[in-house]
């Protein structure tokens, strides 16, 4: 697919997403963590705006000069903008005003794009259309987020749903040994997935299922979330305060697990994978089975193995840098580099991922204490 017919069919794909949202749902921010379905549509909008059009299209108009203060989310080099709790209180721009902002710079994107841009221009259309799919998926969890915390429960039109895991699972032994990590090839990849390099892992097992909600079922009943024991101290803090006893949405009615699911609020389903699930809880219930969460570089290895793609699956890896790693000048640097402290890895994809947009080297990352976005569990034991 040529850039000009991949720079359109993926800006039409996030307005198609939106489809069944009502003019009330676009500008909600339930929570600080939870953007504004409005909001998103013109962050990414800005997005080429700012980095590709004001930088290389001769006598580019700005749509609105306050967009660049509204819909910035965290480049410090692009200027000022609104902090990220305030992201719902904006009415103003209307919802009409944010697809004409869209149809106004792709109207632009597409007469640069018919002039030959350099290449360095190109690349950056190819990041932002990474991160344009980055923020579709974020789109999912918000508003799952957003309708999940009405009183209703009310449905959301979409494909994007969990499989059942129907088969037992099985540990798959991987053998002691030097291994190489990280992006090699011609395509696309984050700058936080470069810096190839040797690994050293011993001899580990990995199952090639994972954990379903019937696995964590037992886990509460057994008293996990009452058992300090199995916590990091700062998750036994974060479970205590929050007062969490379940996976996020889920609800106990007449002595039955529910939960809230796009299809609705309906029954817990025990054969498929266990969802929301915060780092604590992922390593809580690792304790309590007598195993442990892989570390990222195991995942990496073991990943052309596994059955994967319905959750991102945590891992016990921190957010660091590769060696050699060097952010990009300008505010492009301010993409990944900045975030490296305090962040859990997560590896995979999940039903809300963009077709295309993973790989086995991608490196997804959230604070621990997060359980919005589509995240499970896959288990690991060391080989006896």
């Amino acid at each position: 697919m040529e850039l000009k017919e991949a720079y359109l069919h993926n800006r039409n794909r996030f307005v198609q997403l939106c489809k069944p949202l009502k003019t009330e749902d676009f500008s909600v921010q339930p929570t600080e963590f939870v953007s504004p379905p409005k909001w998103h549509l013109a962050h990414t909008t800005w997005f080429f705006e700012q980095f590709v059009l004001s930088k290389n299209k001769e006598g580019y108009k700005w749509f609105d000069e306050d967009f660049a203060f509204l819909f910035n989310s965290y480049y410090n080099n692009a200027g000022e903008r609104i902090l990220r709790p305030n992201r719902g209180l904006m009415t103003r721009p209307t919802v009409d005003e944010v697809y004409d902002y869209r149809k106004y710079v792709d109207h632009q994107m597409v007469e640069f794009l018919n002039e030959n841009p350099s290449e360095e221009a190109k690349q950056t259309i190819k990041l932002g259309l990474q991160h344009e799919q980055q923020h579709q998926e974020l789109f999912f969890y918000d508003i799952k987020y957003i309708l999940g915390n009405q009183p209703t429960f009310p449905k959301f039109e979409t494909d994007v749903h969990l499989k059942q895991v129907d088969a037992p699972s099985e540990f798959i032994k991987i053998e002691e040994g030097i291994y190489e990590i990280g992006f090699n090839g011609d395509g696309f990849c984050f700058d936080c997935e470069l810096g190839r390099h040797k690994v050293y892992l011993n001899a580990f097992e990995i199952s090639n299922q994972l954990v379903t909600n019937e696995e964590y079922i037992e886990f509460i009943e057994a008293g996990g979330y009452k058992d300090f024991n199995l916590w990091h101290a700062e998750g036994w803090d974060f479970i205590q305060n929050e007062e969490i006893t379940a996976p996020l949405y889920w609800h106990l009615k007449d002595d039955e697990w529910h939960s809230y699911t796009f299809e609705g609020f309906k029954k817990v389903n025990p054969k498929e994978p266990v969802m929301h699930i915060s780092f604590y809880e992922a390593w809580a219930f690792a304790e309590w089975k007598g195993m442990r969460l892989p570390t990222e570089f195991e995942w990496e290895i073991a990943s052309s193995k596994l059955e994967h793609g319905q959750l991102w699956e945590w891992t016990n890896s921190a957010f660091l840098p590769y060696p050699n790693f060097k952010k990009p000048e300008g505010a492009i640097g301010e993409y990944n580099g900045k975030f490296m402290v305090n962040q859990m890895v997560l590896r995979g994809a999940s039903i809300a991922t963009p077709k295309n947009h993973s790989r086995n080297t991608y490196r997804n990352f959230f604070h621990p204490n997060l359980r919005w976005m589509f995240s499970g569990i896959r288990l690991v034991k060391s080989y006896e």
